[in-house]
């Protein structure tokens, strides 16, 4: 290994703080909006990102490997957590007519409603704990900053 090499592998402790702070901030902002929706509405985060997901959808029903991917969750992590929403009537399962193995999962209206009632909830929270911190200019350096990261 060459030092050039070597130089370009080191993290600088500035470097890793960065990433530390990072990581906090995320970790804050999502407890934060976590705690709000189960304090006001009795749901999880990841239930509202589902809902939410399902409503930008046609029909508002989206294949359970679309969500998955939608939701940035595993296949099975999915299962489980669609099983305790049809559980408390937000969704319900159909299956998929071209493939017997496929399934969708579909928003009912207790979900649309549960949806509705939390949004202005997690929107306050949006805005208070990130966006509400930065300026219009800094939001958008922050966004194509961010937009790197998802390259």
């Amino acid at each position: 290994m060459t030092a050039a090499q070597v130089s370009r592998d080191r993290v600088t402790p500035e470097q890793l703080e960065v990433w530390r702070s990072f990581l906090r901030a995320h970790s804050l902002i999502i407890r934060r909006l976590e705690t709000d929706l189960m304090d006001r509405h009795g749901i999880p985060l990841a239930w509202y990102d589902v809902l939410a997901r399902l409503v930008e959808s046609d029909d508002r029903r989206l294949r359970m490997s679309d969500l998955a991917e939608r939701v940035m969750l595993s296949p099975s992590g999915l299962t489980r957590l669609v099983d305790r929403m049809v559980e408390a009537g937000l969704l319900c399962r159909e299956p998929s007519e071209n493939d017997a193995r496929g399934s969708y999962a579909v928003l009912t209206d207790h979900g649309f409603e549960t949806l509705r009632s939390a949004t202005g909830t997690h929107l306050r929270g949006i805005r208070d704990y990130v966006l509400g911190r930065f300026t219009d200019a800094e939001l958008l350096q922050i966004s194509s900053y961010l937009a790197r990261l998802e390259s």
